[in-house]
């Protein structure tokens, strides 16, 4: 039962290992990546002035708001969205060994001790 346990484990960190380092698997995350990423930017954010600015001030903070999401933005949410996508497939491999354990657990003919 041990080493069934130690089996399920160790096939566990392989596919963790190869979802993280294999030759193909980046590019599918990247790809899926770059699509919530840019889902995310299409969505548009609106600032509200509590007073109207004058033209020139108004034409600054539009400037800054296009440099911050055609520049700054999308570098940071690829990173996030990454990191979201391999943390998920991390969960799910780990879904996948808590069922393989469970089900192993409960194929043993084991008698269940009481603790009466």
């Amino acid at each position: 039962m041990q080493r069934k346990l130690k089996d399920l484990l160790h096939q566990y960190k392989l596919e963790v290992f190869r979802v993280e380092h294999h030759q193909k698997n980046p590019e599918q995350i990247t790809k899926e990546c770059m699509a919530i990423r840019d889902e995310l930017l299409k969505q548009q954010f609106h600032y509200h002035f509590h007073k109207l600015p004058d033209a020139n001030r108004a034409e600054i903070i539009n400037m800054i708001d296009n440099y911050i999401r055609e520049a700054v933005l999308p570098p940071i949410v690829e990173k996030l969205v990454h990191r979201q996508v391999l943390l998920e497939k991390r969960v799910a491999s780990l879904e996948r060994l808590l069922e393989l354990t469970l089900e192993t657990l409960t194929s043993e003919n084991a008698p269940v001790e009481s603790t009466r």
